[in-house]
Order: structure tokens, then C-alpha cells, then sequence
């Protein structure tokens, strides 16, 4: 988990050095996205492909829209991101979050079932109800839109299962 919160951080502070002609408050991508490998098994499995290929191309966080990233080469295989100085990043196909007990308090949102794990500065949210682990990591202040519209692409496109604990 918190190799994850890392790679948001690493991502965050690529933006922030990013190109400085994009005008203050707007969301257009200044360039591709830096963003870390982490350690995803299961990335490149039908799973992670069909719901990659089945995400938006904006989400809506709190009250603006976030233009999906293209991502720098060699981009991590089952991950997206969107939005410039604070990204939301999805990885797809990650190892089983340690924190994920038979005890843990899971959140039900539009038929997902996440496991939130609270960072300094986002939230990194694991679905785990489905064939592959997915984290979404939303920034404290980019409120719940992003995570019911990945909730929303997770139960239309990857079926339900039990969760593994």
C-alpha cells in the first residue's frame, strides 16, 4: 500500500515540474504523465485490459472535469491516470492489499466493494470484490466523484467476487 502511495507521489511531483505554460486553473495535460512501476502480476490479464480499455476520458472531481493522462513511456502495464497537479491513478492487477482482512470495514459504492486506506495526502482505495485487485488514488481534496465513476466502469466491465481475505 504504501508502495502505492509513493508512485502518487512520484507522479505528483513530475506534474509539479511539468511545463509551466499551462494557465493556472486549467486542466489541459501539459505532457505525459511520469509514472512509476509498481509491482502489478496481474496487469496484463484480460481483466486489467478490458478495464483499462473501458475508462472514461474525464472524471469529475470535485466540480472540475480531469482529462485522462496519457501515460510516459514505458508506461506502467493496467494503469491510468487523470488530471494534472494532483492526479487520480488507477493500477490494475496489483498484489493483494496487505491490509485486506476477513475483519476490514469494506465501503460499497455503485456495487463495488473497497477497502480505503487513508494517506497524508489521498486516499488509495482497493476494489476488492473482483477477479484483480484495483487501487484508485484520489486526492484529499477530489472529492467522491472519481471513485464512483471507476465504481461504476468496475461493475460494468469486471464481474463480482467474493472478496479474498
Amino acid at each position: 500500500m504504501l508502495g502505492l502511495g509513493l508512485v502518487a507521489a512520484v507522479a505528483v511531483i513530475g506534474l509539479s515540474q511539468g511545463d509551466s505554460a499551462t494557465p493556472p486553473g486549467t486542466n489541459a495535460p501539459s505532457g505525459p504523465l511520469p509514472l512509476a512501476a509498481a509491482p502489478a502480476p496481474d496487469a496484463g490479464s484480460a481483466a486489467c485490459r478490458d478495464l483499462v480499455d473501458a475508462l472514461p476520458d474525464s472524471l469529475e472531481s470535485a466540480d472540475e472535469q480531469l482529462t485522462r493522462r496519457k501515460l510516459l513511456a514505458p508506461a506502467p502495464e493496467g494503469a491510468a491516470a487523470w488530471g494534472e497537479a494532483n492526479p487520480v491513478v488507477l493500477r490494475c492487477g496489483i498484489p493483494r492489499p496487505t491490509g485486506l482482512r476477513p475483519t476490514s470495514r469494506l465501503r460499497q459504492i455503485n456495487g463495488v466493494q473497497w477497502l480505503p486506506v487513508p494517506e497524508r495526502a489521498a486516499t488509495t482505495w482497493y476494489a476488492v470484490d473482483r477477479p484483480v485487485y484495483v487501487a484508485l488514488t484520489v486526492p484529499a481534496d477530489g472529492g467522491t466523484g472519481p471513485l464512483q465513476q471507476i465504481s461504476d466502469t468496475i461493475e460494468r466491465t469486471l464481474r463480482a467476487v467474493k472478496p479474498r481475505a
